[in-house]
């Protein structure tokens, strides 16, 4: 008797007409995908043009903690009628360099990887991109579009400008956001008023705004305002300040 063939093991074929439809879906949800990426990338390059010359309406930390606490405190101040020894205080303390880089300190960046650590790398063009148009979190896409928008931002938007955004939008208390709101909070003035010594206390609680004060500040913060007067006054003197005091 002839023996019958059997499939037994081999893999079976898709229909040809079903291998086509796959292709079909893959190539129509890859051109979705793009057109959705592509349009991403299109908003973010409008809101940085858009927000060069009006001024954010929120973010979504602020977002995110008003949903948390009932509410936040924020009014925006425009750089005018800040002291300017807050601005310097702010860049001696979070990114001395400010004016001499594009975006990214490097040299604070080989540093940070001497050490081996991230901390102190980043710059205020970085935060302010991470703060206005990302958000909190060291996840690797985060970082990715951070590391993309900064040279965007640094192109569009002056230096003033971007400090400007940044001393409005960064928290310094809980539930509290930008200079003009602090100022009241800590110290019951308006930032115009604020003395070197205010200003350098502000500057000290940036870094863990929810577990530093201003207006009782530990021994820590204390002496590190000390130091962040001695350098608001350095980059006076030394040109560091011009890009966003001469703008």
């Amino acid at each position: 008797m002839a023996q019958k063939k059997t499939t037994t093991g081999r893999t079976k074929r898709k229909p040809r007409g079903q291998q086509t439809q796959n292709r079909a879906l893959f190539g129509w949800l890859f051109k979705w995908a793009a057109r959705i990426g592509l349009g991403f990338v299109a908003a973010m390059l409008a809101l940085v043009v858009l927000y060069s010359f009006i001024n954010p309406p929120t973010t979504i930390t602020m977002w995110s903690e008003a949903r948390r606490l009932g509410g936040v405190d924020q009014q925006w101040a425009p750089i005018e009628e800040i002291a300017p020894v807050v601005a310097r205080s702010v860049v001696a303390a979070e990114d001395a360099n400010f004016c001499e880089h594009w975006g990214f300190d490097m040299r604070a960046i080989r540093q940070a990887i001497d050490e081996g650590s991230g901390r102190g790398a980043s710059t205020l063009s970085q935060q302010v991109v991470k703060n206005v148009f990302l958000w909190q979190g060291r996840s690797w896409l985060r970082k990715a579009m951070e590391a993309a928008l900064t040279p965007v931002v640094e192109a569009v938007w002056t230096k003033r400008r971007i400090l400007e955004v940044y001393l409005n939008v960064a928290e310094f208390d809980e539930g509290v956001f930008g200079v003009n709101a602090a100022a009241f909070r800590y110290f019951r003035t308006t930032p115009d008023q604020l003395t070197p010594r205010q200003a350098a206390l502000l500057a000290a609680v940036l870094p863990d705004p929810k577990g530093r004060s201003a207006s009782k500040p530990s021994s820590f913060v204390s002496r590190r305002a000390r130091s962040i007067e001695d350098g608001a006054q350095t980059i006076r003197v030394d040109g560091r300040a011009m890009c966003f005091e001469h703008d």
